[in-house]
């Protein structure tokens, strides 16, 4: 039975490659045309595979639409959470994921820090979107035209001395985070936290959730709090591996997707 089942998804990728005749799945496959029908015809009956008229086979339309739902059911908190406790277990800070809601970046999750000294900050509220280093991750994924447009519209308050001024310095900050494959904030928001963040992304690649870890100058420098970013990035491509599913490239450095 198992091998059966191995065969009958082995010819899902082959007609992702294209429709395919009979003959060319039974090739793939190694087995006979009979066998091979008999494994089409029950992917068809289940509306995974689909007969043209010129007796080819293509993936059917019952396939996309249970990727379709997958997808949607997908909880990027839920799935990124446990990852996020036993990253704040290892280096004791505070530890958020945010995502991209309706020209928001929004915090879904918070993890506290252990130290008593800690930063003010709500699950489902906005985050500062031109400075924070989530907000970075998820705005540089953006398309080209829709980051430039979004740029035009924003404010940019002087948070600190170090806050991103305008729109020109601000598309040049999300033109290195998109090179780069991760964000800092030091000092843009408050002048005495600091935050260091990296991409969670979906099957397709795309950006789909933000994680930083944030502590203030009086617990560790900025410089201190850079060291973790290998940790950071780690975590990211961990909860990224259970968010699409696929076995994450262990520490190889991500572009940002590209258009």
């Amino acid at each position: 039975m198992s091998q059966t089942v191995d065969r009958a998804l082995s010819i899902l990728p082959l007609l992702a490659e294209g429709p395919a005749d009979l003959g060319q799945v039974a090739d793939r496959l190694g087995v006979h045309k009979s066998t091979a029908l008999r494994l089409l015809r029950t992917l068809h009956e289940h509306g995974l595979v689909y007969r043209q008229s010129d007796q080819r086979y293509r993936l059917g339309a019952r396939l996309f639409a249970l990727a379709q739902e997958a997808v949607e059911n997908l909880d990027v908190r839920e799935i990124a959470h446990p990852h996020l406790v036993r990253l704040n277990e290892q280096c004791g800070h505070t530890v958020h994921l945010a995502v991209y809601e309706e020209n928001e970046v929004l915090y879904i999750d918070k993890v506290e820090s252990r130290y008593p000294v800690r930063m003010y900050s709500r699950i489902g509220k906005p985050v500062a979107i031109t400075v924070a280093a989530v907000a970075k991750l998820l705005l540089a994924d953006l398309p080209e035209a829709e980051r430039r447009a979004l740029a035009d519209k924003l404010d940019y308050p002087m948070y600190t001395a170090r806050s991103i001024p305008n729109a020109p310095a601000f598309l040049k900050e999300l033109a290195t985070v998109r090179e780069q494959g991760w964000a800092t904030d030091l000092g843009g928001h408050e002048e005495s936290i600091n935050c260091v963040a990296a991409p969670i992304r979906g099957a397709d690649g795309r950006v789909a959730a933000a994680m930083s870890v944030s502590a203030p100058n009086v617990v560790v420098t900025a410089d201190e709090l850079l060291t973790l970013l290998p940790l950071v990035r780690r975590t990211a491509d961990a909860i990224s591996g259970d968010y699409s599913g696929r076995t994450p490239t262990k520490e190889a450095p991500q572009e940002m997707s590209t258009e």
